[in-house]
């Protein structure tokens, strides 16, 4: 995590996108969950401050609207930083002077992945989302663009919300039949006086009942 003083600092990128993916951050208080949906995140293979990486750079809804970045384009911009790691997939954020110096032809592999045009926020929040296995995502669904690593804040005691935990979660939105996909685990959420919330099966369901396999 950076000190305070550390920010402010911009720093120049380029590269070419693996992916680009819904930014959203979770809140956990045991059995209660709310999503932010705060934009998205671009995936990129380059040069950050002339050091070749692989990097995960934050942008505004306003950008991408703007920008309509995808998998395969060649682009640069300057940014911070992320000063609270906890809180960000991103190690990149505060975004500006972005521009596409080369777009992707369009021709995609037959999916999955999904690597086209990432679809609006709303879009997301209304497809809603099942747990993604971990390995899964970063095995096979890194660059897709219906899946999601969300940082995720706890709050172990609604009497005492400054006491949280914080960890990273993988989501799918994508179709139900997609033959990549795999849950893994329940997730579990603790809460005051050692209590543990598992998260069953069900939820997931219920979130993706009104989408049909394919959609």
């Amino acid at each position: 995590m950076l000190k305070e003083g550390q920010k402010n600092l911009k720093v120049a990128w380029k590269g070419t996108l693996k992916g680009v993916q819904p930014r959203i951050r979770l809140m956990r208080s045991y059995d209660q969950r709310s999503h932010t949906y705060l934009g998205y995140v671009l995936i990129v293979n380059g040069v950050v401050k002339g050091e070749p990486r692989d990097f995960i750079v934050a942008i505004g809804k306003a950008a991408q609207n703007k920008h309509g970045f995808r998998a395969g384009d060649l682009a640069e911009g300057m940014s911070e930083p992320v000063l609270d790691e906890r809180l960000e997939v991103a190690t990149l954020y505060k975004t500006s002077k972005l521009n596409i110096l080369e777009r992707h032809s369009g021709r995609t592999e037959k999916p999955p992945p999904w690597l086209g045009a990432v679809p609006d926020l709303d879009t997301y929040r209304r497809r809603g989302h099942r747990r993604l296995a971990a390995r899964t995502y970063d095995l096979k669904c890194h660059g897709c663009m219906w899946a999601c690593r969300m940082p995720v804040e706890m709050i172990i005691d609604h009497w005492n919300p400054s006491k949280k935990r914080y960890r990273f979660e993988t989501f799918c939105y994508g179709p139900k039949s997609c033959s990549f996909y795999s849950s893994g685990p329940t997730r579990k959420v603790p809460g005051r006086r050692g209590l543990i919330w598992e998260e069953e099966d069900w939820i997931d369901e219920e979130a993706t009942s009104h989408r049909s396999l394919d959609e």
